[in-house]
């Protein structure tokens, strides 16, 4: 199979319609050849114009669609969050019944290996320092057991998609 520079030389090589039209003999004069070599060449540079913008189109759509699924994999990540908070508050809470308490874990654990499976992760928060890219502090309290922008609690859990932050950890930095 020819690639596609080749196909369009080949094209370039076959006679075209106003080559065909011209009467005069090219051994006639001299300068109806250089002045045919210059439309030719000409025709050439608009063909290998049209084909480089047909391909700068190509991979730009190529580019949309893969930022489109990007994007909607994000935004459906990020819809299920509140998911994941609501099934992580109901494991921390006590529970009479061992049966729905169970089926609470499963749920939850096999919500996490699907985000897991798509390359969410979440931010490490507690006890690390204090980083804005990644963190949101809402509180600031005096501890003197931590250190300088250590993060003293984690009140909201933080993830990324593919290392860029689709929800920032809501955090409580001390000193």
């Amino acid at each position: 199979m020819k690639n596609k520079k080749e196909r369009a030389e080949e094209i370039l090589e076959e006679e075209s319609p106003e080559a065909v039209e011209t009467t005069e003999d090219p051994t006639d004069s001299p300068d109806s050849e250089s002045v045919a070599q210059d439309a030719l060449a000409q025709e050439r540079d608009k063909f290998l114009r049209l084909a480089a913008e047909y391909e700068n189109f190509r991979r730009r759509s190529q580019k949309e669609r893969e930022s489109a699924y990007s994007d909607a994999r994000a935004d459906t990540i990020i819809r299920l969050l509140p998911v994941y908070d609501n099934l992580e508050r109901a494991l921390k809470m006590e529970c009479a019944d061992e049966a729905f308490y169970t089926g609470v874990k499963m749920t939850f654990s096999q919500l996490t290996e699907i985000m897991t499976s798509m390359g969410v992760e979440a931010i490490p928060a507690l006890g690390e320092t204090f980083d804005p890219n990644r963190h949101n502090a809402v509180m600031s309290i005096e501890n003197p057991d931590l250190g300088e922008k250590e993060i003293a609690d984690e009140l909201q859990k933080g993830f990324t998609l593919n290392d860029k932050v689709i929800r920032f950890s809501t955090v409580v930095v001390a000193n």
